[in-house]
């Protein structure tokens, strides 16, 4: 007789002489029965998977790299089962059928997007496919990215469903945007999206699209700039796009976030005066991408011949759009900046990343020597 008969048999024999003890002292003191089952199947079941459990807990691999993984709709535990096994996640697709069947997972298999690797073993496998809703890409940005540092991040989480130029169309000039969005900014008809990608960490699911990612983008600017900010702006006779642009140039020049209203106080005084802003930032955003960055150094021939819309030392008044993405601390700065007579700020001598201001050129000249 064969060793496969044999283990058969005994199988069997097992099975016969716990379905009489079931039946002698009934089912729940010996085994837990579930409702999808009868008591003869749980029991079969349970002594199937006890047989196997070394391998049931005994992962395909020890690469912890997430991979995508898609359970389509009206995949049965099966299908589920095949398809793992087919990706390399399980060695034994009967294995798993039979695990999520008798603990009554079969039915909670949930159609979407997950993140398994190859070092999960079959019962976190079945866990982690019951809720879709938590796979997810982290992506983080920065407060005071232009668009193409959002997308150059975005190329950095290869897990997502669309690239960082995917990105930058639909967020570029003349993408279609949400009318609500462009009504509650006041953005200009054509205008691009740059200083409305607020920057924060988001979980963006992995089969999100550029669009949606970045409508996720807009709905939380929308949450997080509220209408005590849209008023302030009104009050000021400008518009909520210009105190945007306004903040986007504040949160490049302040290293710290508690000088940023002394900051902005500055620029509301040079725009009251007819001043031209003279703001670097303004004019490495019209510079672009040099020396291998998107803020490259700049010199004061830069002021002269760097010839663009955004060189707020050629052109007066505010730049055509915002040049970054600011935080909310440096919108609401534009909007409620400080009170102050200064008309020029520098970076002080100590270098910690705060700025001497002053009332004249003379002063602020002054200034600029360090003992």
């Amino acid at each position: 007789m064969s060793r496969k008969t044999l283990v058969y048999l005994a199988l069997t024999m097992a099975i016969l002489l716990t379905v009489l003890c079931i039946v002698a002292v009934g089912a729940s003191a010996i085994i837990e029965v579930r409702d999808n089952l009868t008591v003869l199947e749980a029991v079969y079941l349970q002594l199937w998977l006890g047989s196997r459990e070394t391998l049931l807990n005994t992962a395909v691999g020890s690469d912890t790299t997430p991979q995508l993984f898609v359970i389509a709709p009206g995949d049965t535990a099966g299908a589920v089962g095949q398809k793992l096994y087919a990706a390399g996640f399980i060695s034994d697709p009967e294995l798993f059928r039979n695990y999520v069947r008798y603990h009554g997972l079969d039915s909670q298999l949930e159609a979407g997007t997950y993140f398994l690797n190859q070092a999960q073993g079959i019962p976190e496998i079945a866990l982690t496919l019951t809720d879709s809703s938590r796979a997810s890409v982290i992506v983080r940005i920065l407060e005071g990215w232009r668009r193409e540092e959002i997308a150059q991040a975005l190329d950095m989480a290869p897990l997502l469903g669309f690239s960082g130029a995917d990105f930058l169309a639909v967020t570029g000039p003349g993408a279609d945007v949400p009318p609500e969005f462009s009504a509650y900014t006041s953005l200009p008809e054509g205008a691009s999206l740059e200083g409305f990608l607020y920057p924060e960490t988001y979980y963006v699911p992995p089969d999100a699209t550029a669009t949606e990612f970045r409508d996720i983008l807009l709905r939380t600017f929308m949450q997080r700039v509220g209408a005590d900010i849209i008023a302030a702006a009104g009050d000021a006779g400008m518009t909520l796009y210009q105190i945007v642009t306004l903040a986007s140039i504040v949160q490049r020049e302040a290293v710290h976030p508690d000088e940023q209203p002394l900051i902005a106080s500055v620029y509301r005084n040079r725009l009251d005066h007819g001043m031209n802003l003279d703001a670097d930032p303004t004019v490495q955003y019209g510079i672009g991408y040099r020396d291998g960055s998107w803020w490259p150094p700049i010199t004061q021939e830069d002021y002269r011949t760097a010839v663009s819309s955004y060189n707020t030392y050629l052109v007066a008044g505010l730049p055509p759009s915002p040049i970054a993405n600011p935080s909310l601390s440096a919108i609401r700065a534009a909007a409620f900046p400080d009170t102050s007579p200064y008309f020029f700020f520098r970076a002080r001598c100590a270098q910690d990343g705060y700025h001497v201001f002053a009332v004249t050129f003379d002063e602020h000249i002054a200034n600029g020597y360090c003992p």
